[in-house]
Parts: C-alpha cells; sequence; structure tokens
C-alpha cells in the first residue's frame, strides 16, 4: 500500500506521521480528519478560531497523556493540550498538529473534612463548584462555568472569592504532571518544589497537569449580591462611585463592573458585588451600592453560590466571535473614567463590554516572588470584551477593542493577566510574567529544553 493509499484510508492527513500506534496505545479516542466526529471535536469556544489539527486524543487517565506526548515527541509533530478550550486566542487547537484534549478526565473526590477537592484535568467550572457546593465548600474558581480549572489554574485564576482566599493557584496544594520527556511527577511544597512554583501563574510551559489538589474553604451555599445599573448620563457619576466603593471594600467583597448596551440599545454602566462572609456584615456593607444615584434597576439578595458563578454564562455562549485585549490597574482615575466613558460610545456591536474585575485584598498580600503569577500590585483587570457574530464584523470589532485599550494604557500597570494574553507578542509575554520572567525561563530549559509545550503564553527555553 503506497502512503497516499494509506492516508485516505486511515483518514490522516497527507505529509503527517502514521497515527495508528498512537491509537492502538490510547484507552481513549483518537479522531481524524476523515471521522464524523472531527468538525465537532476541532471546534473551541471562540468562533474565530477555526483550525485543523491532524488528530485529536481524547485522553481519560495520566497514561493516555503519556502516550499522547511520547508520540507528538517522537513523531515530531506539534501538539496543542486542550481542556475547557477558552483561550481567546485558540491556543488549545492548532493546524496540522495533535491536540491532546483532557475533557474527558472528569473525576473529582471531595474530602469535607480535611477541606481538600482532589480534580481531574477535564472538568469545568461548574462541575467542580457543583462538587464543592455540595458539602457547602469552594475555592477561588473563575466568572464563566464552561471554563476548563486546568487553564485557569495554571495561568492563576481570578473569582469572586479571591479577594479573600486567593487566586485558584494560590489555593493549589499539589498537582500531577506529565512532562515533555514522558514522566509522571508530583509537584506539592515538598516534591519538586520548583516545578509547582512555575505551575502556579506559568501557564502551560512546564507539562500537561493531569490533577489538581485544591485547598477548600467553607462557604455555605449562599452569598449575599448587590446589583446596580446606570444610565449613561449617570455613568461618570456611578464610575467614581465604583472606584471608591471597591478600593475601600473588605476582602469579603468582589466588586465587578461593566460598561455594557441594554437590548435597546442604549448604553449602561452596571455593578454586580458579592460578599462572601457573615450575613449582618454582608448587609451593611453591600446597601450603598443599591442606595447611590438613580439607578435604572438595583437589588440585593440572597443567592446560591452556583447561581452566581454562573450569572456569566449566558453572555458567554460557544460559537460566538471574541476578541480582547487586557491589562492591570492600579487605580480609576477621572481621567481613565473619561477615557473609558469616549472609547465606549463608539462600540460596534450591542453585545461588546468593557470589563472592570475586582482584584487586591487577600490577591495582593502574596509575594511577587512566592508564585510564578507576579501581577500582585493590580486592583482591577481592565479589558474591552468584543463579541459579535458576522465575520464581515471582524476588523470593526477587533479594532474598536484595540483602540480602548491603547487609550487607556497610560493608566496600566504594564502588566498583564497570562489568561486574558492573547497572541501579542513577546513583549506582552514578558508583562504577563514580569521580574518572575527569567527564573521561569530557567525552570523551562530544565522541563521542556525542547519547547514542547509552546502554544500558550511561551517562554522559550534559554
Amino acid at each position: 500500500m503506497d502512503d497516499l493509499t494509506r492516508d485516505i484510508l486511515t483518514g490522516q492527513r497527507i505529509g503527517m506521521p502514521d497515527f495508528s500506534p498512537l491509537r492502538r496505545r490510547l484507552r481513549g479516542e483518537l479522531v481524524l480528519p476523515a471521522d464524523a466526529g472531527y468538525a465537532r471535536a476541532r471546534s473551541v469556544w471562540n468562533g474565530m478560531v477555526d483550525r485543523y489539527p491532524a488528530a485529536l486524543a481524547f485522553c481519560t487517565s495520566s497514561d493516555d497523556v503519556v502516550a499522547a506526548v511520547d508520540f507528538a515527541r517522537d513523531a515530531p509533530v506539534p501538539i496543542a493540550v486542550r481542556s475547557g478550550g477558552h483561550n481567546i486566542a485558540g491556543a488549545s487547537v492548532c493546524d496540522d498538529g495533535l491536540v491532546i484534549d483532557l475533557s474527558r478526565m472528569k473525576h473529582i473526590v471531595v474530602d469535607p473534612q480535611r477541606g481538600i477537592a482532589s480534580a481531574m484535568a477535564g472538568l469545568t467550572l461548574g462541575e467542580f463548584d457543583t462538587a464543592t457546593q455540595a458539602f457547602g465548600l469552594a475555592t477561588t474558581m473563575g466568572v464563566n462555568g464552561d471554563t476548563g480549572i486546568a487553564g485557569l489554574t495554571l495561568g492563576g485564576g481570578f473569582g469572586k472569592l479571591g479577594r479573600k482566599y486567593g487566586l485558584t493557584c494560590d489555593n493549589l496544594l499539589a498537582a500531577d504532571v506529565v512532562t515533555a520527556d514522558g514522566r509522571m511527577l508530583r509537584a506539592s511544597e515538598s516534591e519538586n518544589a520548583d516545578l509547582f512554583w512555575g505551575l502556579r501563574g506559568g501557564g502551560g510551559n512546564f507539562g500537561i497537569v493531569t490533577a489538581f489538589e485544591y485547598r477548600l474553604h467553607r462557604l455555605g451555599t449562599t452569598v449575599l449580591v448587590a446589583s446596580a445599573t446606570f444610565a449613561e448620563r449617570d455613568a461618570r457619576d456611578a464610575m467614581k462611585f465604583y472606584y471608591e466603593f471597591s478600593r475601600n471594600a473588605p476582602d469579603e467583597v468582589t466588586a465587578d463592573a461593566a460598561l455594557a448596551s441594554l437590548p435597546s440599545g442604549a448604553r449602561v454602566f452596571s455593578v454586580s458585588a458579592c460578599h462572601c462572609g457573615p450575613a449582618e456584615q454582608a448587609e451593611r456593607t453591600l446597601r450603598p451600592l443599591v442606595t447611590h444615584g438613580t439607578p435604572l434597576d438595583a437589588r440585593i439578595a440572597r443567592v446560591p453560590y452556583l447561581q452566581v458563578q454562573a450569572a456569566g454564562d449566558s453572555v458567554f455562549p460557544r460559537g460566538q466571535r471574541y476578541y480582547w485585549k487586557a491589562q492591570f490597574l492600579r487605580e480609576i482615575s477621572d481621567a481613565a473614567i473619561d477615557a473609558l466613558l469616549a472609547a465606549f460610545t463608539s462600540v460596534p456591536s450591542a453585545k461588546s463590554l468593557v470589563v472592570l474585575q475586582h482584584l487586591g485584598g487577600a490577591i495582593g498580600r502574596i509575594a511577587p516572588q512566592d508564585t510564578a503569577f507576579v501581577n500582585r500590585d493590580a486592583n482591577y483587570d481592565c479589558f474591552p470584551v468584543a463579541i459579535w457574530n458576522d465575520a464581515d464584523d471582524d476588523a470593526a470589532n477587533i479594532g474598536w477593542s484595540r483602540e480602548l485599550w491603547a487609550a487607556m494604557r497610560p493608566f496600566s500597570t504594564g502588566g498583564v493577566y497570562v489568561n486574558n494574553l492573547g497572541d501579542e507578542g513577546a513583549d506582552r509575554v514578558r508583562a504577563a510574567y514580569g521580574a518572575n520572567y527569567d527564573r521561569l525561563a530557567a525552570l523551562k530549559r530544565t522541563y521542556d529544553p525542547a519547547n514542547l509545550f509552546r502554544r500558550n503564553a511561551n517562554i522559550p527555553p534559554p
């Protein structure tokens, strides 16, 4: 049988390696371009991403991940690693390479006595939260239930509990990692501590984490939530109030805000805050949010934590087109408010918004050198989120996002959250890792000297 005939019969792309040895070794499923499920298998959250991998390995165990890494390294063939597939630039899928997919690795064990969760890397935030909330427990997780826990954790992990309990990576106790040479390692404070340091904010540069162990916190199943929406004419005053409220808020409060549009097309400024502390303290602390000014709508109520965690899901469904550029702020000055308001007036899509994600608190009390996550001095993550459906509108929406980002650049710390980083070049990668970059590069040389894991906010080995 000649090579062309073999490629046609096996469903492989011409010029690609023979994936049949990997298929035989996998306990999970290997999907090739000719397979019926290929179109669905290659899709990711961002509808702008349209890539055609040579194969996708749906792993069911760490052994499967080792098999896929060994094959890709020896073939050789480029790899992308996917858990939830939420990377804005589509780093979890590649053209003409092997996607190592963890999404079927769903097992989780919650130990309520010890306050620990052991979770495999294929879980989404929604699945993780549901399992831990069965015991009234939680740890910091992100803001979209469809996001995978793996990428979130490795990049840092912002969420509603972060100001009280730290980032997701600050609550990581241990991780099981498949390295570029096919070894399975345990990383913790007492085992491979250098690798453990790098996993907490260094992204997917050092290996594929197949399981995580997290510290959990006693939360209960409800939190107090206050929200207020202000008309465009009141937005400047409301944003100034938001800044004063958020900068003085106790750690138990996370107050996120956004410039957005109503279904009518009217532009608004909205604030949503939750309090993860005692009920009597929560009511007193959040009440000013719903009594300030003359909001179009204002509410305060105890809400199931799972509902809070799922609140953004309807805004960010799979398949729409997304683009953003992010940067950190220490403060929200009057000049920054004016710049945001002016830039938002030209937003081309009513689905788009400008997000201010509230940081600080416990996040900022960990020394930047203690974990790979370095941007501990930020109090807000600011980013325009362009959301639209039609590819013909790509240029307008991407252009708007970039212009707003540039308008906010004078007010930025210069840093960027690695999980919000698109394909923006080496300088922006350095901005994500800051003063920890050189140490991370040395770690990369130790664990991945050939840069096998490079579809990420990549740190090339020196």
